[in-house]
């Protein structure tokens, strides 16, 4: 046995069922170990980085070990983006980065490369098999640190080494680690009641870390009259059957969940490394409750860091939490919530005839006509936007997308992935135009593999997000333009279903056949560019960027869209 037929054979018995990656030399002795195999399905996309999106997408839908591979050179390079994307979203994924032969490492062979330095960065384990003798530890280290440390790893692997024999006849020994349960510590529990016990007002702020923790939170929250912020990752797994949610905050978020934070006397930080530094609160006490060491203030000063699973930190909490009487505090952010709320979903339903179709009508359809079990993947940009503001979870429901590393193109490619896990389960994958056209060539994967994921389009022939911030700077450009095919037509070339909307009467019977079609399809709705969203903090610099935007439009010949922009946003 050599080398890529152990590990193929390891793969099998840890349960791997698939490899993403595009084959090249470097890869032929994987490749033949797969085939004499048989138990490992290789998914062969167009696009490596495709492959890394892939992966994150199915390790993060199933829990489970997810491997992609990359051949030496441009190959392995093509996987990294996607990967960094699986490294800040916490998914076990092992990265096989095929190398070129040992004997010509430092020549400056053809293809050549440093993979150790260049995947340094988005893993947690990078290590090159140079010798058998590795094995088989160093292949079993790797598949363990993805798993315990829900990371990335890769495995460094010269086309030549892949094919060296084992010394010796190797067991295939294999039990599936368990990641560990983190408990908090029993004194920074009893200090965190203190200070709960001692306040007024309370508001807990939630992320991806609430995942099986949805009761225990709800619970809490009824304890100490709380209001629920969540951020963007927490969504599906703390906004439904929430009497306590008071939206997102965030630059898509609500005004409501601003206010919540901003005027609470403490910040209960559960299970999330929030970002922005500008909408933390400035004079509340913050305690923050996550699994990673690392995450602790990270991105806010704290006044109490518990490193602890959420669950396990609430179940010792909450016995020492005294009920608190009052609930003004929470109704007074709850009716906020509730008039931003009705303000939003009056803008989707106001503007149901509108043409072009607006982007928020769209969304609002696609919540009410899709699965109650559906996975929604959204491009970054206004699709993320649409998509926190307009569908709905439900404890069912999946949300996932690239919104820690936020890259471009991330939702047809993992919606391939997500699809592979369960082609029964209804997958959308949300898409801007700019996303999509990125890695299309990827809407070659879908049929081979009778993958019948629903792609939709959001055609506003523009980079929307980008061209939003840049008039909240104050910039006038034509950069973010894009001048578009139909998306539909090229769906249709590659043998699927596919149809075009551009009438607000059109859209309801389109998202149907869209939605019912047995195979992939592809929905291009041609949306309104003007569209804008506000951040719930208007700081003093955006409003100045719009002014100078303005002024700066009208002088470069630019009034027609001026008015087009203030007649969608300004008066409504």
């Amino acid at each position: 046995m050599n080398i890529a037929q152990y590990m193929v054979s390891l793969f099998h018995h840890a349960g791997v069922q698939r490899i993403w990656g595009i084959t090249g030399d470097s890869l032929n002795g994987l490749a033949d170990s797969l085939r004499a195999d048989g138990h490992i399905e290789w998914i062969g996309v167009r696009h490596e980085e495709v492959a890394a999106f892939a992966a994150g997408a199915e390790a993060e839908i199933s829990g489970k070990l997810a491997v992609c591979a990359g051949s030496c050179g441009p190959g392995n390079l093509h996987l990294i983006n996607g990967l960094y994307n699986c490294y800040r979203n916490s998914v076990p994924v092992l990265a096989i980065a095929a190398d070129i032969p040992s004997s010509e490492s430092g020549t400056r062979y053809f293809q050549e490369t440093d993979p150790g330095q260049l995947f340094a960065g988005c893993s947690i384990f990078c290590e090159k098999i140079t010798t058998a003798q590795q094995m088989p530890q160093v292949l079993e280290t790797a598949m363990r640190q993805a798993i315990l440390k829900r990371s990335v790893s890769v495995l460094i692997l010269p086309g030549d080494i892949a094919l060296t024999p084992l010394p010796t006849k190797i067991p295939i020994k294999w039990q599936a680690p368990q990641p560990p349960l983190t408990t908090p510590d029993g004194q920074l529990i009893k200090l965190a009641a203190d200070i709960l016990n001692n306040c007024e007002k309370v508001t807990l702020m939630c992320g991806a870390g609430c995942q099986n923790a949805h009761d225990e939170v709800i619970a809490l929250a009824r304890t100490l009259n709380a209001p629920i912020v969540h951020a963007l990752r927490g969504k599906e797994f703390i906004e439904y059957d929430n009497p306590y949610d008071v939206g997102m905050t965030g630059l898509i978020g609500f005004a409501s969940g601003y206010q919540a934070m901003e005027n609470a006397d403490v910040l209960l930080l559960l299970g999330t490394s929030f970002p922005y530094r500008h909408f933390y609160p400035k004079h509340s006490q913050v305690i923050q409750v996550d699994r990673a060491p690392e995450a602790i203030g990270r991105h806010v000063q704290v006044d109490l860091g518990i490193v602890s699973d959420v669950l396990a930190a609430l179940s010792v909490l909450q016995p020492l939490l005294i009920p608190k009487a009052s609930s003004q505090f929470l109704q007074k952010c709850q009716q906020h919530y509730q008039a931003s709320r009705k303000k939003l979903d009056a803008e989707a339903k106001n503007r149901h005839a509108s043409s072009p179709i607006h982007p928020q009508t769209l969304a609002c359809a696609i919540n009410q006509k899709a699965s109650d079990t559906a996975i929604f993947i959204c491009d970054v940009g206004t699709p993320t936007l649409w998509a926190a503001r307009y569908l709905k979870t439900n404890g069912h429901r999946r949300l996932i997308g690239s919104f820690n590393h936020g890259s471009m193109a991330n939702a047809l490619a993992q919606a391939l992935g997500a699809q592979m896990v369960d082609r029964q389960r209804q997958v959308i994958a949300f898409c801007g135009d700019g996303g999509f056209s990125m890695l299309m060539g990827d809407l070659l994967t879908l049929k081979p593999y009778n993958l019948p994921v629903k792609i939709v389009i959001l055609n506003n022939s523009s980079l929307g997000f980008v061209d939003l911030e840049m008039k909240a700077a104050g910039f006038v450009s034509k950069a973010t333009n894009l001048d578009n095919p139909c998306f539909s037509a090229i769906a249709s070339a590659c043998g699927m279903q596919s149809c075009r909307v551009s009438l607000p009467n059109e859209l309801s019977p389109a998202i149907d056949d869209w939605l019912h079609a047995t195979g992939p399809s592809v929905l291009e709705v041609v949306t309104d560019r003007h569209e804008l969203s506000f951040p719930p903090k208007m700081a003093p610099e955006y409003a100045k960027g719009f002014g100078l935007y303005s002024l700066k439009a009208v002088i470069n010949g630019y009034g027609d869209e001026l008015l087009e922009l203030a007649k969608v946003n300004l008066f409504r």
